[in-house]
C-alpha cells in the first residue's frame, strides 16, 4: 500500500491544483467556461471541411497556411488563422482533442485574452524560427534545408504545446511540464522535421514568457512586502518598535 500512496500524494502534487481549479469552473459555468476553446474547436472543424473540397482548398491556403517562403507581412496577416488550419496529412480528430483539452484547460487556468498571446506568441515564434532556420541554410546552428520553406506550419500544434508548458509552470505542475518538453525533444530526435523543430521553438517561447510571468510575481510579491513593512525595520501587521 505504501507504493499506492506515494504514488497517490505525487499526483494530488502534480496536479491536484490544476484539477480543482479545472473541475471547479465546469461544475459552476459548464461549457460557459470555455467559450473560446469551443469557438476555437468549430473554427478548427470547419476550416478542415473547407479545405477538403475542391473549391475550398485554395481559399483556406491563402488565408492560412503560411510557409517560410511567404513574404513576411503575408506570413504575419496569416499566422492568426493558421493557428486553426490542421495539417492534412494528420487525422483532424488529434488536433480537436489537443484544442480541446489544452485550450479549454489554459482558458479556465489562464483567461482567455492570455491563452490567445500565448498561443499566438508561440505560434510566431515557430513562424520566424522556419524563416531563420531557411536563411541560415542546414550546415549552420538550427538552419534548415532550403526545401523546409515549402512546408506548411504547424497548425494548433505548436500553440498546444506552448500553452501546456505555460499552464504547468502556472500551477507547479514540473515533472508534467519536463514530461512535455521532453517528448518534443523526443521527437525531434526521432522524426527531425519541421514541425518538430518549429514545437521546440514554441516551447522556447513559452518558456520566455514563464520567466517574464516569475519576475513579474516576485516583483509585485516584494511591493506587497514592503507595503507591509516586511524587511524595512518593522514587523509585519505590527506598529514600529520603539527605542
Amino acid at each position: 500500500m505504501r507504493p499506492v500512496s506515494a504514488v497517490g500524494r505525487a499526483a494530488r502534487r502534480e496536479w491536484g491544483p490544476l484539477w480543482m481549479t479545472v473541475r471547479t469552473a465546469l461544475a459552476v459555468d459548464r461549457l460557459r467556461a470555455v467559450p473560446m476553446t469551443l469557438t476555437a474547436v468549430g473554427l478548427t472543424s470547419l476550416l478542415q471541411i473547407v479545405q477538403n473540397q475542391s473549391w475550398g482548398y485554395g481559399a483556406v491556403q491563402r488565408l492560412g497556411a503560411v510557409r517560410a517562403e511567404d513574404p513576411l507581412w503575408v506570413a504575419l496577416l496569416r499566422t492568426p488563422l493558421s493557428l486553426f488550419v490542421p495539417a492534412l496529412d494528420l487525422p483532424v480528430w488529434g488536433a480537436l482533442v489537443q484544442l480541446l483539452l489544452v485550450f479549454g484547460i489554459a482558458e479556465i487556468c489562464l483567461g482567455r485574452w492570455r491563452t490567445l498571446l500565448i498561443a499566438y506568441v508561440a505560434t510566431l515564434a515557430g513562424t520566424l524560427y522556419a524563416r531563420i532556420g531557411v536563411a541560415v541554410g542546414p550546415d549552420g546552428f538550427l538552419g534548415l534545408p532550403a526545401s523546409d520553406a515549402l512546408i506548411v506550419d504547424t497548425g494548433p500544434s505548436a500553440a498546444v504545446v506552448a500553452l501546456a508548458v505555460y499552464v504547468c509552470h502556472v500551477h507547479r505542475a514540473w515533472f508534467t511540464g519536463a514530461l512535455v518538453i521532453g517528448a518534443m525533444a523526443g521527437e525531434v530526435a526521432v522524426k527531425d522535421n519541421l514541425a518538430g523543430k518549429e514545437h521546440l521553438a514554441a516551447i522556447a517561447a513559452a518558456l520566455v514568457l514563464c520567466a517574464v510571468s516569475a519576475r513579474h510575481d516576485r516583483r509585485r510579491l516584494r511591493r506587497r512586502r514592503q507595503g507591509l513593512g516586511v524587511g524595512v525595520g518593522t514587523r509585519s501587521g505590527a506598529p514600529p518598535i520603539k527605542s
